[in-house]
């Protein structure tokens, strides 16, 4: 003889708790200093639409340098600031070795961002080299 054998009928299914928006991510550290750029870019320089990627590939030429007070500004006033900008950016980084065209660069990109600037950020003075140049396609 068979058994007959009862299913349990399914207990009821509860209610889905309802979702919570997770918090907003704080910016990372370097977020908030690409928006420190851009900024100097549009307000000091006069550029209305930066090139984000041009930007971007500065910052990452830059390094760790751009966390750091004393190295994230570039000294326009100090020769060998501007040698060491000549030697290891421009040389190495763009591939430039005409000294005359550095010199020429370095000089417009602080001229364009203005020499009564004191806190000329590193990746700005670097884009605007790169800009000078011609050399963005290194960078990106």
């Amino acid at each position: 003889m068979a058994k007959a054998t009862k299913k349990k009928a399914a207990a009821p299914k509860k209610a889905a708790a309802p979702k919570v928006a997770k918090p907003a991510k704080a910016p990372s550290q370097k977020e908030v200093l690409m928006e420190k750029y851009v900024a100097d870019l549009k307000e000091k320089v006069g550029e209305a639409r930066p090139d984000m990627a041009l930007l971007e590939g500065a910052v990452k030429a830059c390094g760790p340098a751009i966390y750091k007070s004393d190295s994230a500004t570039v000294a326009a006033t100090q020769k060998d600031e501007l040698e060491r900008i000549k030697k290891t950016f421009i040389a190495k980084k763009l591939g430039v070795a005409d000294a005359a065209k550095a010199d020429a660069a370095i000089a417009e990109a602080i001229e364009k961002y203005g020499r009564s600037v004191r806190a000329k950020h590193r990746p700005v003075v670097y884009y605007l080299i790169a800009k000078a140049l011609r050399k963005g396609a290194a960078l990106k």
